[in-house]
Parts: C-alpha cells; structure tokens; sequence
C-alpha cells in the first residue's frame, strides 16, 4: 500500500498563502457576496473569485458554499476565518506593541463596559487616573454587557478587556476573571426628597415612590424585585425605565424619584448631583470584576490600564471603609 504523501504545509502556507487573500475570505463571508464584497475593498469581482480560487487550491479544500441566498462559508471556512481572525488580531497586537516601545507614553486600549460604568465615577476615575500619568494614550470604551455574562465584544477581540458587574460565576475556560471587589447596591434619592434625612427607613416605605430601574432581565432590577418580593409585596410602581445614568441624574436631582445605583457612583458624584444613600438595603452585592481572554497576550498599555483599575479599586475600597 502506498503511504500518501505528506505535505509541507509550513513552506505552502509561507510561500502561497497571503494576507490579502485572507481579508478578501473576511470581506466575502461578511458581504454574503463576491461582488457586494468587491465594491466594499475597491477590486474588481473576477479578482476576488481569483483570489478565493487560490486560497481553496493551497489549502486543499473547499472555504464557500454558493447558493442561491448568497455565500456562506463551509466549515473549513469556518475554521479559517475562526484561525485568521486570531492571526490577525496577533499582528495588530504586535504593532501596538510596537507603537508603544517606540513612544512609551503613547497607545491605545479598547475597554467595553455596562452604561452604568460608563456614565459612573469608577470607570471615569480609573481613565483620570491613567491620563494623569500617560496623557497621550487614548482609551475607546463600548457598551458591553457583563451583568448578563455576554463576552462576544472579547472573544471577537474588539475590545482588550471588560469592565463592570457579574451576575454569577464566570466558569468559561478560555476567560481570565479578576474579582476586584464587591459592589454594595444603594437606593439614591436627591436631597430634596422626603426620606433624604431620615436615618432608619423601611423598604416597603418606598413601594409607591417613583422608581427608575433598569429594562427587565437586568442584575440591578432583579435585586430590587427580589428584595421586595423577600418582604412579600409586589416590585414598586415603574415611573421610568432607562439605560441611561444621565437621565437618572436628571430625574434625581428633582427630589421625585429613587433608583438603584452603584455605590462607587455615589461615592464619585453625590456632591455634583445633591444626590444622597437612603438607608436601605438592596440584596446582597455583585461582585465587580475584569475580564480577559486567556490565550490573548495584553498589549503593554491594556496591562498598564489594568493595573490603573487594581490602584482606583484600591482607593475605593479604602474610602468605603
């Protein structure tokens, strides 16, 4: 019997398989066509069906399907488009590295984070807190949803890290979690508000106030049902549902509402907004954590943005006490 021969594929993928050809593979499975992807890079249509034709013949196999709705990719394509998607994202880390060997005090990092880290104190002082020492680096930050445990902005690697509360444990293999303290839940109130000086209150005092909450199916929003539901009484009236910690801010300050907030949001903007802590008690605290992709080496400058998170959670757990 004939033994098949082997394939020295280090020497055929060196010296066939192409950069371009692989981001002309991207640009075709997220077009869903060969021309509409033609359009979208600027070449022409026959160049692309080159350049797809040879990548199947150096690799030996088949990468699209084309049908009738458009091009898919097989699952050899899958594969691929899976692989290079990770070569990719190693070439982009290893310019930034780059960029940042050359000027130190330069760079960028991608953070996603919940509105409510977004808009609050802690993700704001952690960003002063790096500007201070590198103002020159740039930090982009994206709405991410951790409290649900969704990581699809990090495993697709469009950001370097996330930031904000976890809903339970983390137990995916290929995600690196760094608890960095537990988040006390507070109901916040304007100064004006009726209960704003009472030192004892009771939740159930609260039932028919103003709420604003979070859209349903959130942390925050099923602690404070729960928190009522644990004293047997139905979750309070609605008055506004919203993302937005700005609105809530807003409507805060007015005196007419109360609405569940992170403490550190407090912490970080009770004097700005006149805002203040009832004394109540809201379920017990999430923890805050950061979270990575284990098989992905940080560049220098989202390592640097963690440990300007490990020194702000420092600050603030001290304050608290």
């Amino acid at each position: 019997m004939t033994r098949p021969r082997s394939i020295d594929w280090e020497t055929r993928i060196s010296q066939r398989l192409r950069l371009r050809d692989l981001r002309i593979l991207f640009a075709v499975v997220r077009a869903g066509s060969m021309a509409k992807a033609a359009a979208h890079l600027g070449i022409t249509q026959p160049a692309i069906s080159q350049a797809m034709g040879d990548l199947e013949t150096t690799l030996g196999v088949r990468l699209l399907d084309r049908g009738p709705r458009g091009v898919t990719a097989t699952l050899f394509g899958e594969v691929l488009l899976r692989r290079g998607e990770e070569a990719f994202d190693a070439l982009m880390q290893g310019v930034r590295d780059i960029e940042h060997l050359a000027d130190p005090g330069s760079g960028e990092v991608w953070v996603g984070a919940s509105e409510s880290y977004i808009s609050g104190g802690y993700l704001s002082a952690i960003v002063t807190s790096l500007a201070r020492q590198h103002p020159r680096i740039v930090v982009h930050v994206s709405e991410a949803n951790t409290a649900a445990l969704e990581f699809q902005e990090l495993r697709a690697r469009r950001v370097d890290l996330m930031l904000g509360r976890v809903a339970g444990e983390i137990r995916d293999d290929d995600l690196h979690v760094e608890p960095l303290y537990d988040e006390a839940i507070v109901v916040a109130a304007g100064r004006t508000h009726r209960f704003a000086r009472r030192r004892k209150l009771g939740l159930e005092e609260l039932a028919d106030d103003s709420w604003i909450l979070a859209p349903p199916h959130t942390v925050v929003r099923d602690l404070v049902g729960g928190a009522f539901r644990a004293l047997k009484m139905e979750p309070p009236r609605l008055s506004v549902t919203t993302y937005s910690m700005q609105l809530r801010m807003q409507l805060l300050t007015t005196g007419n509402y109360v609405s569940p907030v992170p403490a550190s949001l407090l912490h970080y903007n009770a004097e700005r907004w006149s805002l203040c802590a009832l004394p109540v008690a809201i379920g017990k605290p999430p923890p805050v954590v950061v979270v990575t992709l284990k098989q992905r080496t940080l560049s220098p400058v989202a390592a640097l943005f963690i440990d300007h998170v490990r020194a702000v959670t420092k600050e603030l757990r001290r304050a608290s006490r």
